[in-house]
């Protein structure tokens, strides 16, 4: 670099620290401003010699996640001076004794937190992304700033995503919608979450993203010009009480959209509340309530609300801290609008989570709201036994869910996932009455253990000494805490009986010549086609295998043998079962890797990609390669946990190959339909049908059609012209 640019980049940087003391959301102190200086200052000397891979100076990331942790979040001098030596440990030579003789214990523990989250435990066995995660959560143990900084951290790398290999974008996107949008709206930082999730989606499917983006921009001004309308309605009535508000529209995400139309089948065109109307309002702490109601009923007097649609998060708040009043009403040209009511305080903390929840807090209340939180996260860490991805998907039960409020027999109010069970209830209120629990009434009344709990029910738990959880449990309970308390417990009972299992195991093959060793036991782990060790003894203890079937293991034991020793040699990632010539005349059109190798695979169940679909390649650990779409439901998890297993794939001629496709349609049943739609299938397309399925009632029509193609071009062909036919609604392929 010249000299000259030398001097530019250094007054970038110190007009991006200036703006970081600018924005920050706190007051901040001399001795506040001292400490980031000082950060700053070993932060730029730290990484005075690294680059980002866009090229500029690697100190502009730390900044940046300082300035999101100081305006976006609201977090304190000690988060802004974490935020900005958060690398500092883990890539140079400073040392973590070094951070806390400068700062002092606090900052040091909070570096420390995000310094483990970032050194992987190299484990191939596992998911690194889960075990990073799990990490992660544990680290909360010594301060949920770590998570919090962590996540702005993440939202920086998220927005230069664009100077990584295509690759790295998709694993660093799918781990972000997998893991960290859900965090941060289990955190309350609703604005952040969105962000991470349409820039999730720009780099897991560009083309989805942009359709979207290009259509926003395109109906943006009618969209202004009808939040106006809807405005101008409500303003006199508001002026009058001479209330103090603003009312602003807000486009929902690109994400959300997305969600929306795959949700319930629906084009971009029929997604009505592509918007919601914001009223905000300034009031003092005393007649906030009462305020909220007051909007409440003139926006009711001129709209007509939708009954169902009504969400009072002010009488029982969010447990993230969340309150606003919600109500879905019918506004002008017949569309459906959502509009929620807030105070300025309701506001800040809607958009910037606990941070802001804090300020209005004094002494205790402000700990108790963040501790309730961060010992619902540690009741799911408490479980040694969980793998780390059980452990991710069973915690991520947790973060979405939208809540409902239900009572004890004494009239508390407690707060549960929606969804929840009296099962679930009973392990919230304690372990040991989960474990105990015999049944349970809900407004009086005896109901199953898989009754699902409504808001406002009265639930009582009747317990027993010897009740105890058994496996039928798992269907019944839904939040992670109760799951993960019912699994140890089963797994323990289990254990016990497999103890027995082992001895039953050595005496039977005693009597068969064969003596019991860890080689013998994997031998019959697979031909049992089992998992564990411990599920064989299990079954051999419960009868499920027994001496007949041991003997039928003896007589074929030496074949077995021979058979996997050769499949071990030739095909350490093949199942035996794959009939290679069968697969390669039937899909020899698709290649993998940046070779583009043509290798065996097989076609997965899940979402059954045809030729053309946007593909990638999973390498199973006992059935080789299994070939997922894009988009399949199951891609973000694998893509996000088994980044590693994961190869390129796509189609390169599929002129000669034939393959299935199910479309699904859907109208109003007239004369003469189903003589369209065959014609069409058989005369226009060329395209042969496999099964046919039509059923008409009341007056509405369904049709399932499988048909033969060689590409996913002749399908979409295929069903534009379907669409056309007069009666024909929606048009979806399977």
């Amino acid at each position: 670099m010249t000299d000259v640019e030398i001097e530019k980049e250094n007054a970038a940087i110190a007009k991006a620290y200036k703006e970081l003391l600018k924005i920050s959301y706190r007051i901040l102190t001399a001795d506040d401003k001292k400490m980031i200086r000082k950060a700053f200052e070993i932060a730029v000397d730290a990484h005075k010699d690294q680059r980002r891979n866009s090229g500029e100076a690697y100190i502009f990331h730390p900044i940046a996640v300082a300035k999101i942790v100081a305006s976006e979040i609201g977090l304190d001098a000690t988060s802004i001076t974490a935020a900005l030596l958060h690398d500092v440990v883990e890539d140079t030579s400073y040392t973590l004794d070094d951070i806390e003789q400068m700062f002092g214990e606090t900052v040091a523990r909070i570096v420390d937190g995000l310094t483990k989250i970032s050194s992987l435990k190299k484990d191939m066995d596992i998911s690194l992304q889960a075990e990073n995660f799990r990490k992660m959560l544990l680290t909360l143990n010594d301060d949920v700033r770590v998570i919090i900084i962590k996540i702005a951290d993440r939202l920086h790398n998220m927005q230069t995503l664009e100077n990584m290999s295509a690759e790295k974008q998709v694993k660093i996107a799918s781990e972000t919608l997998y893991i960290y949008a859900p965090l941060a709206h289990r955190i309350g930082l609703y604005n952040i979450k969105t962000e991470l999730e349409d820039l999730g989606l720009k780099y897991t499917q560009p083309e989805v993203y942009n359709d979207i983006l290009t259509k926003m921009k395109d109906s943006k001004e009618e969209q202004d010009s009808y939040i106006k309308t809807f405005s101008d309605e409500l303003k006199s009535s508001l002026d009058k009480e001479v209330l103090n508000y603003d009312i602003k529209g807000r486009p929902k995400s690109i994400f959300s959209i997305r969600r929306k139309m795959a949700k319930q089948g629906v084009s971009f065109d029929e997604v009505y509340d592509k918007f919601a109307v914001r009223i905000i309002y300034k009031s003092d702490l005393e007649n906030e309530k009462f305020l909220a109601w007051k909007i409440y009923s003139i926006v009711t007097d001129h709209f007509r609300p939708n009954p169902t649609r009504l969400r009072d998060w002010i009488s029982s708040p969010k447990s993230t801290g969340y309150e606003a009043l919600h109500i879905t009403v019918m506004g002008p040209k017949g569309r459906w609008v959502e509009v929620q009511i807030r105070s300025e305080r309701m506001n800040e903390i809607a958009e910037k989570g606990y941070a802001a929840h804090f300020k209005y807090k004094e002494g205790k209340d402000r700990e108790d709201s963040l501790d309730i939180w961060i010992n619902r996260l540690q009741e799911a860490l408490e479980n040694p036994d969980m793998n780390a991805v059980d452990f991710v998907e069973e915690f991520k039960l947790n973060l979405y869910s939208k809540e409902i409020f239900v009572f004890t027999p004494k009239g508390d109010l407690k707060s549960l996932p929606k969804g929840a069970t009296p099962l679930d209830f009973a392990f919230s209120i304690h372990t040991e009455v989960g474990m105990k629990t015999r049944g349970a009434k809900v407004n009086g009344k005896l109901v199953p253990l898989s009754h699902e709990l409504q808001s406002g029910d009265q639930v009582d738990i009747m317990t027993s000494e010897s009740a105890k959880p058994n496996s039928n449990w798992l269907d019944y309970a839904t939040t992670a805490r109760a799951r993960s308390k019912i699994k140890s417990s089963l797994k323990a009972e289990k254990k016990v009986i497999a103890q027995d299992g082992k001895e039953i195991l050595r005496r039977k093959l005693k009597q068969l010549k064969i003596t019991v060793n860890e080689k013998v036991i994997n031998e019959l782990v697979n031909y049992f086609k089992l998992s564990t060790s411990l599920d064989l003894f299990y079954r051999i203890s419960i009868g499920t295998i027994d001496n007949k079937m041991l003997k039928e293991f003896a007589s074929s034991r030496s074949n077995v043998l021979v058979s996997f020793i050769k499949n071990k040699i030739r095909k350490p990632t093949k199942s035996p079962d794959i009939d290679k010539d069968e697969i390669v005349a039937k899909y020899d059109m698709l290649v993998f890797g940046k070779e583009e190798e043509r290798l065996d695979y097989k076609i997965a169940n899940c979402c059954n990609p045809i030729p053309g679909d946007s593909v990638f390649g999973f390498v199973t650990i006992n059935e080789g390669i299994k070939v997922h779409k894009k988009n399949c439901p199951n891609a973000l998890s694998l893509q996000s946990n088994y980044a590693y297993r994961i190869m390129q794939a796509k189609w390169i001629d599929s002129t000669e190959q034939e393959f299935t496709a199910i479309i699904n349609l859907t109208g109003i049943d007239n004369l003469g339909l189903v003589n369209d739609i065959t014609r069409i299938i058989s005369d226009n397309m060329h395209v042969n049908m496999k099964n046919l399925s039509f059923d008409t009632e009341g007056g509405t029509f369904s049709g399932r059609i499988t048909v033969v193609v060689r590409n996913n071009t002749e399908v979409k062909k295929l069903m534009d012209k379907l669409k056309k036919i007069n009666g024909i609604d929606k048009v979806t392929r399977v």
